[in-house]
This record gives structure tokens, C-alpha cells and sequence, in this order.
């Protein structure tokens, strides 16, 4: 996914990076020594094989000043930290970050160099599984998700940015709510519901987050393209950039995006009833989800509004259900 905040970077810039990241190692004399990885839409990202025939992942975070959205502040200080302290869970197939740079020295942003995963991302090649391979992973993706959320904090909202945290779920979660929209403001990303309405609905499901008195750890991104199989398991799980302290529930894999009814993944996370809280809950997530998407259209620029399209009709979805219970 092409998108204005990667931050590319030279080969010879990388290979600096490297040698710092690996004690003075040198990359592969190999032209493919460094291949982007393309799949993602915030950070850029590469393969590089070092000298010694190791292959490792270097992540890089957009570069200072660039024009992210208030969430999105400091997110590869929270993405290293969480993975760091996920990988105390062996359970928890997370790669190991092996290198981590905030100096600003040979990059103009933070960078860190983690273990590749040796597997195939899921979104490519999930379509061509068997259905029992298909179920089987989803039932692991579900226990996975499940070992996360068992580490919990000491406050709601985002690790690395104090502004969108509260010591209750309900206020962290207005702010946020409050941050996209004033993100949104900025941009002129008009929404197919006005801002009054907006916040009318969720105000009156609100009461529902109360119920919320524990923060989770909750990775919030764990869609198909983050997650590594190998010979019909899970191998890795990746991209924890927008981990928070939250619910449970707002989990991708309790968002009916791409799947709805008792999935797989349910089954395997062990949940799969849901009070009527519990199902406002789940619908003010999924507002949240789509007034998240639409939003970074505005600031990422996508070569075409594919993401802009699936975000409003997911809006309008939620928002339906929303308003009439």
C-alpha cells in the first residue's frame, strides 16, 4: 500500500543503520539484500540480508513533522515496548525486536530491526487453505488474541500518548472518539453523519462502558496481513504500533468486517454470547473502527478510495444499529 507517511529509505542508508543495528556487520553483496515490504500502510518497511546470511526486518517510523493523526503519535516506541513485553507469554508467537534506534543519527526517525518471521502472510494465502486448516487458524488467532489481552495496566488509552489515557474506559474512550474527530476537522473529511449526531448516538450508549473497570492490553490491528502460518499453524504475530489499554472487545476479531456470526476466531478467544452491554459495546467499536479508517484516508493519501468506500458503508452500518436500540 502506497501512502505519504513511509519513510524510504537508501540502500546505503539501510546498510548504515545495520552496521550500527549489528556490531559493524555488512549487508549481502546480493542486489536483493534489500526488499521493501509493501504490505503495510503506515511505516516503511524492509528485508534485509545481512552478511552473515541472516535475514532481518527493519521497520522505520514516518519521518518528524509528518502529518499523522493524534493517535498515531509516538506509536513505534509503543509498538517495541509491546511486543518486548508480550514475548514474556510464550504462547504469544511475537518476533523478537533485536535492535531498536531513537538517537536520530543515521535516520531522520526511530527505527528497529526485528526477527523475520519465516511464514506466509495470511491474507495471502488464506483463500487457497483447506477449510479445516482455515478453522483450525482462526481458532488459534482467537487463543493468541485471548493471551494479549491477559496482560493488563494500570490506565485506559495509549501508551505513548498521555493526552488520549483516562483512568476510566469511558473517558479514555470519549477522548479518543473527540481526537478523530478533531483529526477529521483538520482534514475537511466530511463524514455521511454530522459531528452532533455523531456524538449524540455514541453519548447515549455510553453508559455501557462503565461496565469496563480493568485495562487490557488490546492490539487492535491483529487483521489477516499481521499474522505469519506455516504448515497450518500460526507462526507470528506483528504490528502492535496502535496497541492501548482497553476492552477486550475491541479486538478486530469482534469487529464485522469481513465476517460476521460465531467465527472461528470467537470459538477459539471463548467468546462467542454477548450481553446487550456487551453488544453496544462492540458497536461503538466498530464506529470508532470506522471513523478511524475514513479519517486516515485524509491523511495517508491512498492511491485509490477503496479503504475510503469500505469505511463509510461500515459507518452507516453501525450507525444504523446504533440508533435504533
Amino acid at each position: 500500500m502506497e501512502s505519504q507517511t513511509k519513510n524510504a529509505q537508501t540502500r546505503s542508508q539501510i546498510e548504515a543503520m545495520a552496521a550500527r543495528a549489528f556490531s559493524g556487520l555488512e549487508l549481502s553483496p546480493d542486489e536483493a539484500a534489500v526488499r521493501e515490504l509493501k504490505d503495510g500502510w503506515f511505516n516503511a518497511a524492509y528485508l534485509v540480508q545481512l552478511a552473515d546470511g541472516r535475514e532481518v526486518v527493519l521497520k522505520i517510523a514516518p519521518s518528524p513533522g509528518s502529518d499523522v493523526m493524534q493517535y498515531e503519535r509516538h506509536i513505534m516506541s509503543t509498538e517495541v515496548w509491546a511486543m518486548r513485553l508480550v514475548r514474556q507469554n510464550p504462547a504469544i508467537p511475537v518476533p523478537e525486536i533485536l535492535f531498536y534506534d531513537q538517537t536520530r543519527e543515521l535516520c531522520d526517525s526511530d527505527y528497529f530491526f526485528m526477527e523475520r518471521v519465516v511464514g506466509d502472510n495470511l491474507e495471502h494465502v488464506k483463500a487457497s487453505l483447506p477449510a479445516d486448516t482455515q478453522a483450525t487458524i482462526g481458532q488459534q488467532i482467537g487463543g493468541i488474541i485471548r493471551e494479549i489481552n491477559g496482560f493488563s495496566g494500570a490506565f485506559f488509552g495509549y501508551p505513548g500518548n498521555a493526552d488520549l489515557r483516562a483512568d476510566t474506559w469511558r473517558d479514555a474512550f470519549l477522548k479518543m472518539i473527540d481526537a478523530i474527530l478533531a483529526d477529521a476537522a483538520c482534514k475537511g473529511m466530511v463524514f455521511d453523519f454530522g459531528e452532533d449526531e455523531l456524538r449524540t448516538t455514541i453519548l447515549r450508549h455510553a453508559p455501557a462502558l462503565e461496565e469496563v473497570t480493568t485495562p487490557c492490553l488490546v492490539h487492535w490491528d491483529a487483521w489477516n496481513p499481521n499474522f505469519f502460518v506455516r504448515e497450518g499453524r500460526i507462526v507470528g504475530i506483528i504490528d502492535f504500533e496502535r496497541a492501548l489499554w482497553a476492552e477486550p472487545l475491541m479486538e478486530a476479531q469482534f469487529r464485522p468486517l469481513f465476517e460476521t456470526g460465531v467465527t472461528h476466531a470467537l470459538q477459539g478467544y471463548g467468546k462467542t454470547t454477548f450481553t446487550f452491554p456487551e453488544q453496544q459495546r462492540c458497536h461503538l467499536y466498530s464506529l470508532h473502527l470506522g471513523l478511524t479508517m475514513q479519517t486516515e484516508c485524509a491523511y495517508r493519501n491512498y492511491a485509490t478510495d477503496d479503504i475510503l468506500q469500505l469505511s463509510r458503508q461500515f459507518i452507516r452500518t453501525t450507525m444504523a444499529w446504533l440508533k435504533s436500540h
